[in-house]
């Protein structure tokens, strides 16, 4: 896993602005005191149809009772709600809340009647009795525990959108982990598959010519020296690349000698692209084992780079046999582990905005193919809205 979604990953997350405490508060607050509003709204709009309308100031202060009320009972009956979880093992648990909405239920009645007899009764001396707070709660307590219920489901769908949500930024961030380890893990397929090859070369070099074999080993360790520069980077710049595969095409050209003639053609402007770390080293090996290495005349490799519409179009062409017949078809092409790790990978970076294509050169060999979108160093493409 490269460092910077190391940095990402590791990162805390932040609280959501509605989950705060004083945020969360401040909604409770806002949405009962609209609600009282609305009520008093109907109330004072329907008295307009009996012989005494109701002043607005008293209708106000009849519906604000019951919604700040409840509006002071809704963090009590949110945190009962956290503490009973409504699960399928745990199902008679939650049955609590019947007594529990009961005897929130009679308090608030309670408390609301003594409210309304402070502002129109006791101003008149008439007292306030047991029997008449006791008929108030029990012909309206009910209303009460309805609303308490409301008020615990609309927290059970909360809890459990929110730990929805919750679910899904984990599985996002592991399947970003896997993405990165599997990138990792193609990373070093292609390290130990390159070094067997060029091991092997120089073996076979010891014995025929040892300067040779010297010289191969100082680029090896050249080319190894940039790779271990670059390795915790997906990404490396074009121009980084093109200096992995300049070592690289030393050690084949001292391999080959005179058989093994390069041509390369990269645009100066897009030398500042990003392109995958060591993607071009396995098209261009796979380009001379096949179409250089079984043949004794000279072999020609082109690298051409362009910018074109927003991408960056790479093309490796060789001058060997190309794909035979019943090769042609993609399908059926078999590829190597190289060229396998190399399509995997681009298909982990960049998904359905990338392209990689094998087909015959109408003038002979192969041609492969790949674009990737244009980016420059910090400004990785959005697969999102490049799709």
């Amino acid at each position: 896993m490269n460092e910077e979604t190391d940095q990402i990953l590791s990162e805390p997350t932040r609280v959501p602005l509605w989950q705060r405490r004083w945020a969360r508060l401040a909604i409770i607050w806002g949405i009962w005191t609209f609600i009282g509003l609305v009520f008093t709204l109907q109330i004072y709009l329907a008295s307009y149809r009996s012989q005494h309308p109701m002043p607005l100031a008293d209708a106000a202060y009849v519906q604000m009772i019951w919604a700040y009320l409840f509006a002071l009972a809704t963090p009590l009956v949110l945190w009962m709600v956290s503490r009973i979880p409504l699960e399928r093992e745990n199902w008679r648990k939650a049955l609590l809340h019947i007594p529990i909405s009961i005897v929130l239920g009679c308090l608030l009645t309670a408390l609301g009647h003594v409210l309304i007899w402070l502002r129109w009764y006791w101003p008149q001396g008439k007292p306030l009795t047991f029997v008449s707070l006791s008929n108030f709660v029990i012909n309206n307590f009910t209303e009460a525990i309805g609303i308490y219920m409301l008020i615990a489901l609309t927290g059970y769908a909360s809890s459990y959108y929110r730990r929805f949500r919750e679910g899904q930024v984990k599985t996002l961030q592991l399947e970003a982990q896997l993405s990165q380890a599997q990138l990792v893990a193609l990373k070093m397929q292609l390290h130990p598959h390159f070094l067997f090859n060029t091991l092997h070369s120089i073996s076979a070099l010891l014995n025929k010519d040892a300067d040779a074999a010297r010289k191969m080993i100082t680029r090896l360790g050249d080319f190894l020296r940039l790779t271990l520069e670059n390795s915790g980077s997906q990404e490396v710049t074009l121009r980084q690349e093109m200096e992995f595969l300049s070592c690289y095409l030393e050690i084949e050209r001292i391999r080959f000698q005179d058989r093994l003639v390069t041509h390369v053609d990269v645009a100066q402007q897009t030398l500042d692209a990003k392109v995958p770390n060591l993607i071009l080293q396995p098209i261009v090996e796979n380009a001379i084992r096949h179409g250089i290495a079984p043949r004794s005349t000279q072999g020609l490799i082109e690298i051409e780079a362009k910018q074109r519409n927003g991408r960056l179009r790479i093309q490796v062409r060789d001058n060997g046999p190309g794909l035979s017949a019943h090769r042609t078809s993609e399908n059926t092409f078999k590829k190597g582990l190289g060229l396998s790790n190399t399509e995997t990978r681009l298909e982990q970076l960049y998904g359905p905005a990338h392209s990689f294509n094998l087909s015959n050169n109408p003038d002979g060999g192969l041609i492969v193919t790949l674009e990737i979108p244009f980016h420059l160093d910090g400004v990785a493409p959005n697969q999102s809205e490049i799709a």
